[in-house]
């Protein structure tokens, strides 16, 4: 069975959130990936704390295609070090995990 992930980034542009969103889901890499924002993000960066407005993107996959999903949001982010953080699925209903998986396949 597959192992499931949702991959999370944040960007500074809700157009950036979707240009990587579309990449990820034309490219077969991803199955949906969902944006929300803005965000308020407080961080520490280069020795000073941060704010930033920024927009959130979850991306449904699975971990055999996190390595080029992780890739192709790294190409394609403004960001010097973009988040990338994917967290495993435990459990979600049957169907829903088969369509991720079914989603990403045949590449």
């Amino acid at each position: 069975m597959a192992i499931h992930l949702q991959v999370q980034c944040t960007t500074e542009s809700r157009g950036e959130a979707e240009a990587i969103a579309c990449a990820l889901v034309e490219g077969r890499l991803a199955a949906c990936a969902q944006i929300a924002g803005p965000i308020d993000s407080v961080y520490r960066w280069k020795g000073a704390v941060e704010q930033a407005r920024e927009w959130l993107l979850l991306v449904k996959t699975t971990a055999e295609r996190y390595g080029a999903v992780e890739a192709t949001i790294v190409q394609m982010h403004s960001y010097e070090q973009p988040e990338v953080i994917a967290t495993e699925i435990a459990t979600g209903s049957a169907g829903y995990l088969a369509w991720i998986s079914d989603s990403v396949a045949g590449i």
